[in-house]
């Protein structure tokens, strides 16, 4: 029988080292509620908080979250305009607690296609955040998981006109190391709020081996007691190590 001190290392063992969310139903819950869609992003960014802070607490490595998809410059110019002041709104005023709190920020995607006011605050974020060890909070913006495999295959491609590598040495392994977030773990659990079960274009290659996790909550409704709900999911989809599902929640919860 599994004493109680195993069972919390059991846990932590079998917790997700990277997580990766779809962050879905924004508009959807502005316009509920009678209000313009921008309103739902808004919103949003204090579910976000929730889910880096409950992440960081947990104990989590990285941290992925779909922000903006190469798909998503087809939105209304309006939107897209409002998205893009919201982008540089955070990235002023959220890296300083970021950084506070030894969280790392990377932005994976094409950022060339953004405003130059916001490729120099991206730059300085990172460059601010680049040492911190905690957690690492990746947001993929302009992002497309096909447009990530076709720029890795290229880099290869490129190694073998000159001459770098031959045909003979190109496997999975190698386009993995050429992938976006090569150097982090593997994506274990994928989250969709919003009610749609689909990818979207969204990590195809990280995703490959992930557990999928999809909800009805819209975006800005989703806190930090249903992202630990997702992480209960998560851990309970392998085995409870001879425990009880009560068991597994308290153990995460206490690191809360």
């Amino acid at each position: 029988m599994v004493n109680s001190t195993e069972l919390e290392t059991l846990v932590n063992d079998s917790k997700p080292k990277h997580v990766a969310i779809i962050m879905d139903g924004n508009g959807r819950w502005a316009q509920q509620r009678g209000k313009m869609r921008v309103k739902g992003h808004y919103e949003g960014v204090k579910s976000v908080r929730q889910v880096v802070s409950s992440a960081l607490a947990i104990g989590i490595e990285s941290l992925t979250l779909f922000a903006f998809s190469s798909e998503n410059w087809r939105r209304p110019e309006a939107e897209v305009s409002m998205l893009m002041k919201l982008f540089m709104t955070v990235l002023t005023r959220e890296v300083k607690k970021l950084h506070k709190n030894q969280i790392r920020l990377k932005i994976i995607g094409d950022v060339s296609a953004f405003s130059s006011a916001i490729q120099t605050k991206i730059a300085e974020a990172e460059a601010l955040t680049c040492n911190n060890t905690k957690l690492t909070l990746n947001i993929a913006a302009n992002y497309g998981g096909q447009s990530d495999i076709a720029n890795a295959a290229k880099q290869i491609a490129i190694a073998v006109k000159s001459g770098e590598i031959s045909l003979d040495q190109i496997d999975d392994k190698m386009l993995g190391q050429h992938i976006a977030m090569a150097e982090q773990p593997a994506v274990d659990l994928m989250i969709r709020t919003g009610g749609d079960h689909r990818i979207s274009n969204f990590l195809l290659w990280q995703l490959a081996y992930a557990e999928l996790y999809f909800t009805d909550i819209l975006w800005p409704d989703f806190d930090n007691i249903a992202f630990e709900d997702a992480i209960f999911n998560f851990v309970n989809r392998e085995r409870r190590f001879g425990g009880t599902g009560e068991q597994v929640r308290a153990i995460l919860i206490k690191q809360q």
